[in-house]
């Protein structure tokens, strides 16, 4: 072991006297061997240990959360100075002043995509000081001291960078005008943003361009007349759309809580694997914290969070996927013809709220201008417009106009949720905090302990809207969004009856209680890959929810398919792997990254079969496709996506053409959707289709534009998007149907490769020894740190492009015999 950046004499004798930082030159004095000075009630002493293992795992030691959010803080700015500082312009509603009002700002996890200047005004008007502030007053003193040390961690951090410390690292911000120093209503910003990020967020310009009618308009198109113009503009249904009406989040996940039923041993097993982006703020970082005797807990957060969001001890573990639950509804507004800023309710005309906001911009000159827009709320939310392919949907004209409620932005117990899981003492507690807590804003979740049932539970933040209050509330649009987006309710905003309803077990109004909302509890197995609760087990499927919640009796998509497949064939030992039936750990690693596709299973020797006798296919510009060497090699290719695997390239874009064909359509399946056979139905490609046959020639022509050949291995043509030297990742896309995710979204392969930049990020799997100590293997694909600089920038990409599963050194012994273990003993006396 090495010791880096201990604290010297000299600064112990300081710290006495009234305050000091723990220097940046080597010494042989430990955080043990330090005096603990008295704190007066002006002071906050931060004290802990941070120590590394190899990858760059942060373990933090401390007595207090104050301490602990102080090295959490530091870690991450070491790791992730640069990003973490652009997310802080990005809240403070900044961007514009120091990037420039047109340069582009992407959400990757939700999809949303605007201009600077659009972000700025968004932020500014929807992150309040007033609509933080619950954030902050309702959360608990833990969160609250670990959100205050963060603050104080990073801007350690961020001093040591001013003071030319680390000098190699950071190189893209460390002398940028915008690497500013973090206050601790940024933390409370970053926790709204999370809050809204499947909703209110996803809207950014239609929120953020809201206007009243500069004139009359007086135009309200019927809804059967929108419908046309959406069909004729090719919109048929949800599955055009972006997230939140089209469905599933940018960002999805897979899980499994396994018991006694499911497991060779009979011991509980968990797998939790998040599909996030691989770039930007909603990346996860994986940490191992103590807290005294109060918390000890290991697992991944969000950047920016001093919790565990996913995780594990030796009590429980757990994991989320993306619920489909809306956590918004719209309301249309009958508004005064002669004046569009007021709407009536309960027979009144109520004036909206105007907000003047200014935002600053950095001219090209370098000088600073600035535009004001007014932006309005109701009683509701913030205004909004929603076009789709450039048709006006939710229109603010003279006698109508649209708001959007949001429950997330209500839910300041979503950090209490978390920290209170990483303190509970058991699995039961656990189970009983998400319900009685109810802070999870848009996630399912999975848990287990050793020797304890698998659980699963849809227990988030739902508006309180059952069908009857739907369709009391109906509106002259409610069937253009029960076409485009089947569950997201339109509401009456004239009326009080269509006000949310509050249950009485929930903790807040105008949300679901839990009694209201999907769980299980089994002895076997319980799963979500982003598809609704219905099937969560399908030998015990859940029904009666509201729709807003999710839907059931539905077809599941192809992962979500396959998903489910994986745990009944390893049950039943017709997966070909070899011993007996029940997972163990080695067998479930080997499972959840085998790279198999359910469409391959469903519909590869029909094509074949059908279309390579007649080598030859007509493409959709008329002309002919020569299949034949496409055929032969997927005739050899394994059926999988690892790195030696041929011919997943071509499977992939010919089904990346049959995806958008709704899944009742008879050009797809010949045999249709059994709710009682969930897994195996729909089935049977119509391979007779003449657009089957079209979209076969055209995934082929595709990459012979592209210029790649038709018998790459997956490894020479997919590799990671975001480092500096070439990383070949196994996996596929969702819509192929695999369970390993390696996206390449909006990647138009120019360069000849598939650039990954979403998918499988943080996985974790999960059992316990006879010891009852956690033992858990697994990867950050990614890798820790976003600076080229740092030796943690792909160690540990490479090591889960190798499929070497890393295992996460839990007790003390394994801490210690780390041969990279580094520590570094952290202090600091401040006045608050």
């Amino acid at each position: 072991m090495k010791n880096r950046i201990l604290v010297s004499a000299a600064c112990a004798a300081t710290l006495l006297l009234g305050g000091c930082l723990s220097d940046s030159g080597s010494g042989d004095v430990a955080l043990s061997d330090l005096p603990k000075p008295a704190v007066g009630g002006d002071q906050q002493l931060y004290r802990a240990t941070l120590r590394r293992t190899s990858f760059g795992i942060p373990h933090i030691t401390a007595d207090d959360y104050a301490s602990m959010g102080y090295a959490y803080g530091y870690a991450q700015a070491e790791d992730n100075l640069c990003l973490l500082a652009e997310d802080t312009l990005t809240i403070r509603g900044l961007r514009s002043r120091y990037l420039g009002p047109d340069g582009t700002y992407t959400i990757p996890a939700n999809g949303a995509t605007t201009t600077n200047l659009n972000a700025d005004f968004f932020w500014r008007f929807v992150a309040t000081e007033e609509a933080i502030a619950p954030f902050r007053s309702a959360s608990d003193p833990e969160v609250i001291d670990a959100s205050a040390g963060y603050v104080a961690g990073y801007n350690r951090y961020l001093a040591e960078i001013r003071d030319g410390k680390h000098p190699d690292r950071h190189q893209a911000c460390r002398d940028a005008d915008w690497l500013l120093a973090l206050e601790e209503a940024d933390m409370y910003r970053r926790y709204f943003r999370l809050a809204v990020l499947a909703s209110s967020s996803v809207f950014v310009d239609g929120i953020a361009t809201a206007a009243p009618p500069a004139g009359l308009d007086e135009v309200l198109p019927a809804a059967e007349t929108l419908l046309q113009q959406l069909a004729d503009a090719g919109v048929g249904g949800s599955g055009d759309l972006a997230f939140p009406l089209g469905g599933e989040l940018p960002i999805g996940s897979n899980m499994y809580g396994l018991s006694a039923g499911a497991s060779r041993s009979g011991e509980s097993m968990l797998f939790g694997n998040p599909h996030f982006p691989w770039e930007k703020t909603e990346r996860l970082y994986l940490a191992h914290l103590k807290v005294g005797e109060d918390a000890e807990i290991m697992g991944a957060a969000l950047y920016g969070l001093p919790a565990v969001l996913i995780g594990f001890n030796e009590h429980f573990a757990w994991s989320h996927t993306v619920s489909t639950a809306y956590r918004f509804t719209f309301y249309e507004l009958t508004l005064n013809p002669a004046d569009p800023t007021q709407y009536l309710y309960e027979g009144e005309f109520v004036d909206m709220t105007a907000e003047d906001i200014t935002v600053e911009t950095l001219q090209a000159d370098g000088s600073v201008g600035s535009e004001t827009r007014t932006l309005y709320r109701s009683q509701y939310g913030p205004m909004l417009q929603f076009e789709v392919s450039g048709i006006p949907v939710l229109n603010w004209s003279s006698l109508k106009a649209y708001t959007l409620r949001d429950a997330n932005a209500e839910n300041a117990r979503l950090l209490n949720q978390f920290f209170r899981w990483n303190r509970a003492d058991s699995f039961e507690e656990f189970v009983s905090l998400h319900g009685s807590v109810l802070g999870v804003p848009w996630v399912n979740t999975v848990a287990t302990g050793p020797g304890k049932p698998a659980y699963y539970g849809d227990i988030t933040v739902v508006p309180n809207v059952p069908d009857g209050k739907v369709t009391e509330c109906l509106t002259a649009l409610s069937p253009v969004f029960g076409e485009l987006a089947p569950g997201l309710p339109l509401l009456d905003g004239a009326r009080a009856v269509c006000q949310w309803d509050s249950d009485a077990d929930a903790p807040a109004p105008g949300v679901f209680g839990p009694g209201n909302l999907p769980s299980l509890t089994r002895d076997d197995w319980v799963h979500n890959c982003n598809d609704s609760y219905w099937a969560t087990n399908p030998a015990q499927p859940l029904t009666g929810f509201a729709a807003i919640i999710g839907d059931e009796e539905t077809p599941r998509t192809l992962r979500t398919r396959k998903c489910m497949q994986q745990v009944i064939q390893r049950l039943d030992g017709s997966d070909g792997r070899p011993g007996s039936t029940g997972f163990d750990l080695a067998n479930l690693q080997d499972t959840v990254l085998d790279s198999s596709l359910m469409s391959e299973q469903l519909a590869r020797n029909a094509v074949l079969d059908a279309y390579c006798p007649l080598g030859t296919l007509p493409g959709s510009s008329g002309l002919p496709v020569d299949i034949s060497e496409a055929c032969t090699v997927l005739r050899a290719w394994d059926g999988r996506n690892n790195l030696a695997s041929v011919g997943g390239h071509i499977w992939r874009e010919f089904w990346r053409n049959i995806d958008p064909l709704p899944v009742e359509s008879p050009d797809k399946w010949l045999m249709p959707f059994d709710p009682a056979d969930p897994v195996n139905t729909p089935a049977m490609l119509n391979v007779l289709s003449p657009l089957v046959m079209t979209a076969f020639a055209d995934g082929v022509q595709r990459l012979q534009d592209a210029g790649i050949p038709l018998d790459a291995a997956m490894g020479d043509i997919q590799v990671s998007g975001i480092h500096d030297k070439v990383i070949p990742v196994f996996g596929g896309e969702g819509f192929e149907g695999s369970f390993t995710i390696a996206s390449s979204r909006g990647d138009g392969l120019s360069d000849g490769t598939y650039d990954v930049t979403y998918g499988n990020s943080y996985i974790q799997t999960v059992t316990w020894g006879d010891d009852g100590q956690p033992r858990a293997e697994g990867f950050v694909t990614y890798s820790q740190s976003t600076d080229p600089a740092s030796p943690w920038f792909s160690d540990m990409t490479e090591e889960y492009s190798a499929k070497r599963w890393i295992r996460f050194p839990w007790a003390e012994a394994d801490i210690a015999a780390d041969p990279a273990l580094i520590s570094q003993p952290l202090v600091e006396l401040v006045r608050k």
